[in-house]
């Protein structure tokens, strides 16, 4: 199993918050990548992994994660997570907008999201 990239998620109190973090992390070299209202990801142009993202809200689990961590086998990983018997905080799900994903709470009470794109 490989990392693919780690990103922060920063919670954002409202979409009007996430915009003008848009424009300040603008200043500083991220442009927006991906933004489905809820939800809002910066990156510098050419490189990719190197990403912030904003959130109001997870749009389908009960909590907001604190990071994201992107692996190549998400599968492989929630069995292997699962049997340690850490907390599942959502289970393994595919989302519409194209990622297989569960959250899992680390041992500082921090909730990781962790995710391959499908």
């Amino acid at each position: 199993m490989a990392v693919r990239r780690v990103v922060p998620n920063v919670r954002s109190e409202d979409a009007e918050t996430a915009e003008d973090n848009r424009v300040f992390y603008g200043l500083l070299g991220f442009e927006e990548v991906m933004n489905l209202g809820w939800v809002m990801t910066l990156a510098p142009p050419g490189a990719p992994t190197a990403q912030l993202t904003f959130m109001t809200t997870d749009k389908t689990a009960p909590v907001s994660p604190d990071l994201s961590v992107e692996v190549d086998d998400v599968d492989t990983l929630y069995a292997a997570v699962r049997a340690s018997g850490a907390e599942i905080v959502h289970p393994l799900t595919d989302e519409e907008w194209g990622v297989r994903r569960f959250f899992v709470r680390d041992p500082g009470g921090r909730v990781v999201n962790v995710l391959s794109h499908l």
